[in-house]
């Protein structure tokens, strides 16, 4: 085989222009093209034929120039200089210029027998220029002996900056990945941390290969991540190359890159004069000495074999066919490479029984040899690629051409612009095998129209394509700060509104909210709410002094407290409050720590002047909300017997639960009295403390030494209430809610009603008032437990005798001291407090004393609380740990027994060894019933049983009752009948 062709009339000047990247070699190529009245040029990839066709048709102009590749083909009648890839090259056209880029491609495995066959074969009528890496040298002398060479050295300098992360790589960088996956990856990762990226892939088309080019080559963004696609000629104005891997896969396997691939693309950094530099980034491990060294000196084993495949080819039938394309190489130094996808195709076809008869004759063979070569851009790595090229085979040769409808119906459904980046990308390579298609114009009965509608579907997928792109991988506002910082803070203009927004260069980069700057909702990463607060910064140093100024002179009713324990400040203009400072637990419950929130742009001095004007705000607070405290307070301030329990009463902020008939004499209670603080059966407390607001500040700071949330506290004007499950033990003892059985009564409300049922009941059994239940919120089923565990007992109504008639009895109730001192025999027999009298009623017992209804005036036993034995855990908590002393100044005698007896069972009440509370109802780790301290109430009696159960005053006779069958009894019965 001659490397000249056979239509050449004398040896055209062959000429090889050799070196590294940036050497010139792509321009001079266009220069010498252009200078010739007729030229060809081939590249190894679409987009750069598309590329350099748009500066020849600026030189001139679109009527000279033609455009071939697969998927286009733009040939004005005229044309006189072609760009085409150099598979599309019409090596049938005779030009005085021929050239083909990036020769070295010819020991490429997959597309090299293409390259090759250029080499050998394709001639200039004048010129022919071959431009490619030095590696070639050595084959492209013994193959083409002829050729003048050429070495060029890099205009610029390239060197290795080693590992960078994603956050320090410089501006104009471009990062390269080798897979979809790690592409998009590391785009996202660029745009949440450098404000965007600009996205180059081969299987982008070239018009949003353009778009997203122009992206970065305006500025609008600074980065690109790209696969090696940009090593094939991409001129941009890149200053630095990271690669993310040195893995790729090839098509047939993963493999590691060779120095010639990496410098290949790493010579994409640097420009005509400007130096470059390349390095590694994201979890590319750094390179190696030797590596690095051969990339910057440009040293590299040149190659041995190139890649060949028979261009000859017989075509008389499908066996001799494929017979030619197996044929070994003619010269040393070439080698057949892997088998291509059209040769794959047809070996599969030729083995269907159906196609073999078809394809019969030269000009059949041929055809399906066209068919076979349509490029498979999908890749599915399946058959349905074969089985396409056997479908248009067929309609070629029954129908004569592909079906209208059929082609026109497949665009259709690729031109759909909806799903995510992969599914468009898919889309294109569909659309990329469409438009091959179409460029066959001896295929299609109208192949114009074709292609028009494949060019159109193309442009529309492909613009849907780079909004998506732009949209996902591009963060103008981001990238645009960044920009500006780079150049300098002092050039941003920034400004922060009255609603606390904060905005740099136009652009909203997030907000003030009191003393702190919060990044916009968009900012996702941690590098990006540093570059925002960087950006914002300026603007930030201005503000705080001023809010801390508009604070220093808010109103009271602009700080708050939060429920978890902040204090929170609403300034001029803000829509909400937003937390400034943070309360912990003082030496005083009233006195907590105030601590400002930390923020970088307030000081130690700025600190202390919020700090204090807070403390002044919470003092006043306190002085409001506990007035009634602070004025008993220092109304007992002269008086030493009520020093200690308003000091007490202090420790717990005005609320101290436990019964007080032990450590409160009568003098002292009615002195507490004078000044506002009730010593009751459950509580001391000042009454005026259970308003709202005074609670309200309360719970805050329970919550606080608790170190938990603030408990939602129960709307205002409610008398009892279900033990809410959130609140924690003690919380509601201490909030002035009484435990009363299964509800939570209000302690004002549970001492004025138990005061009430003890003067009733004082002597006795009295009827329950009618009202008592609505009083305390209780309902029917629940009285008897509610009364049980203040301190009474409910009994059942006298039966109505055989014979009586009436309204029914009263519903009965009674102090349950008086079934304790039956119980323990306390100066009566218990037979005699059953004896019946002689009216029927029920024998009297020796008679409970009671303190009246508060508010009444005060007697010796006031607020005396019931014995409760049985009463649940906070009755007994709320009642004294002694039984009320018993006074015979009264009047109270017991009918049988003598006074000797009596005043013995008084002494037994002084010493609390009948009617009141064991001794060890009281805390183990508090003060006499108490509890341990603020926040903590009570706990269990281990000798509560629950509430005791209603037992009858009146017990009938255990003997032998009244024969009904006598006559006495008889003759009543006819009485009372006839009556």
């Amino acid at each position: 085989m001659s490397p000249l062709s056979d239509r050449q009339m004398f040896a055209s000047r062959v000429k090889a222009v050799l070196g590294p990247t940036n050497t010139g070699k792509t321009h001079l190529a266009i220069t010498r093209l252009l200078a010739h009245s007729s030229g060809i040029i081939g590249f190894p990839l679409r987009l750069l034929a598309r590329e350099n066709y748009d500066r020849m048709v600026a030189a001139k102009g679109e009527k000279n120039v033609a455009l071939i590749t697969g998927e286009e083909k733009i040939v004005p009648p005229g044309a006189k200089w072609y760009a085409c890839t150099v598979e599309a090259m019409p090596l049938d056209r005779q030009a005085e210029f021929v050239a083909v880029d990036e020769i070295q491609l010819c020991a490429d495995a997959d597309r090299g027998h293409v390259f090759t066959d250029r080499l050998l074969n394709a001639r200039g009528l004048v010129e022919t220029m071959f431009l490619g890496a030095e590696t070639i040298r050595p084959l492209l002398q013994r193959l083409v002996p002829q050729a003048e060479i050429d070495s060029r050295p890099r205009l610029s300098q390239l060197t290795y900056a080693g590992p960078a992360r994603l956050t320090r790589l410089p501006p104009r960088s471009a990062v390269v990945a080798f897979s979809a996956g790690e592409v998009y990856a590391i785009a996202e990762a660029i745009r949440r941390r450098r404000g965007g990226c600009a996205v180059v892939m081969g299987r982008l088309s070239p018009r949003t290969r353009n778009a997203q080019v122009a992206l970065y080559q305006n500025r609008e963004v600074d980065f690109l991540v790209a696969t090696d696609a940009i090593g094939m000629g991409l001129n941009m104005d890149v200053d630095h190359v990271a690669f993310a891997g040195l893995q790729k896969f090839d098509g047939h396997r993963p493999r590691l890159l060779t120095p010639q691939e990496a410098a290949q693309i790493a010579g994409r950094a640097g420009r005509g004069m400007r130096d470059g530099t390349f390095g590694v980034t994201a979890d590319c491990p750094p390179l190696a000495d030797d590596f690095v060294q051969k990339i910057e000196g440009h040293h590299f084993e040149p190659l041995t074999t190139l890649a060949w495949r028979n261009s000859n080819l017989d075509m008389t039938s499908l066996d001799t066919l494929l017979d030619s394309l197996a044929q070994p190489p003619p010269f040393q130094g070439l080698a057949r490479g892997n088998d291509a996808t059209d040769h794959i195709a047809l070996e599969h076809l030729s083995r269907d029984p159906e196609l073999r008869k078809l394809a019969q004759g030269r000009a059949r063979v041929r055809l399906l040899w066209e068919a076979c070569q349509i490029p498979d851009f999908r890749k599915l790595a399946d058959e349905s690629h074969t089985r396409f090229c056997a479908r248009v085979f067929r309609h070629l040769v029954e129908d004569g051409s592909l079906p209208t409808d059929w082609v026109s119906s497949q665009i259709r459904y690729l031109d759909n612009t909806e799903g995510d980046l992969d599914t468009l990308m898919a889309r294109l390579a569909g659309i990329r095998t469409w438009t091959y298609v179409a460029a066959r114009s001896d295929w299609l009965k109208d192949a114009t129209a074709m292609q028009e509608a494949a060019r159109a579907a193309e442009d529309h997928v492909s613009d849907a394509l780079h909004e998506r792109l732009t949209a996902r991988f591009v963060d103008r506002r981001a990238a645009h700060l960044i920009r500006k910082l780079d150049e300098g803070e002092e050039n941003l203009l920034s400004a922060v509104g009255r609603n606390g927004e904060v905005t740099v260069e136009g652009h909203v980069v997030g907000h003030v909210k009191g003393f702190l700057f919060e990044t916009a909702a968009d900012a996702e990463d941690e590098e990006e709410r540093r570059v925002m607060l960087r950006a914002a910064r300026r603007a930030l140093r201005e503000e705080m002094p001023r809010r801390i100024a508009a604070l220093e002179a808010a109103p009271d009713d602009a700080l708050s407290l939060t429920k978890f324990q902040r204090i929170a400040w609403k300034a001029e203009g803000d829509e909400e409050a937003h937390e400034v400072a943070k309360l912990k637990p003082g030496t005083t419950p009233e006195k907590p720590v105030i601590e400002p929130i930390d923020s970088e742009f307030v000081d130690g001095a700025d600190r202390e002047r919020i700090r204090a004007k807070l403390a002044t705000w919470f003092d006043a607070l306190v002085a409001r909300d506990f007035a009634p405290l602070i004025e008993a307070e220092t109304k007992a301030a002269e008086d030493a017997e009520l020093r200690g329990h308003l000091f007490r009463l202090r420790e717990f902020l005005g609320l101290l639960p436990g019964g007080t008939e032990r450590d409160v004499t009568p003098e002292i209670r009615a002195k507490l009295k004078a000044i506002g603080v009730r010593a009751g059966r459950f509580a001391l407390y000042i009454p005026e403390m259970l308003k709202p607001r005074p609670m309200k500040l309360r719970a805050q700071l329970w919550a606080l030494k608790a170190n938990s949330a603030v408990p939602d506290l129960p709307g205002g004007g409610l008398v009892s209430i279900m033990p809410p499950r959130e609140w924690p033990r003690g919380f509601a003892a201490t909030m002035g809610w009484v435990q009363a059985g299964p509800a939570l009564v209000r302690l004002d409300v549970a001492e004025r009603i138990a005061g009430e049922l003890g003067h009733l009941t004082r002597r006795g059994p009295a009827a329950l008032p009618v009202d008592v239940a609505s009083r305390l919120g209780a309902k029917a089923d629940t009285l008897p437990a509610v009364l049980n565990a203040l301190g009474f007992r409910l009994l059942p109504p006298e039966p109505l005798e055989e014979g009586q008639f009436g309204p029914p009895a009263p519903q009965l109730v009674a102090a349950r001291r008086e079934e304790h001192h039956r119980q323990r025999g306390g100066g009566q027999d218990r037979r005699d407090r059953h004896r019946p009298r002689r009216d029927g009623a029920p024998a009297e017992a020796k008679p409970a004393e009671a303190a009246p209804a508060e508010g009444a005036e005060a007697t010796p036993t006031e607020g005396a609380a019931a014995p409760a034995e049985t009463a649940p855990d906070t009755a007994r908590q709320a009642r004294g740990p002694r039984g009320p002393r018993r006074d015979d100044r009264q009047g109270n005698r017991h009918q049988g027994g003598d006074r000797g007896q009596n005043r013995q069972g008084d002494r037994g009440n002084r010493q609390g060894d009948d009617r009141g509370p064991p001794r060890n109802a009281q805390r183990a780790d508090g003060p006499r019933g108490h509890g341990g301290g603020y926040g903590n109430g009570p706990r269990r009696d281990r000798r509560d049983d629950g509430p005791a159960q209603p037992r009858p005053v009146f017990e009938p006779s255990r003997g032998k009752g009244p024969d009904p069958d006598s006559p006495f009894a008889v003759l009543a019965k006819l009485k009372l009948g006839k009556t």
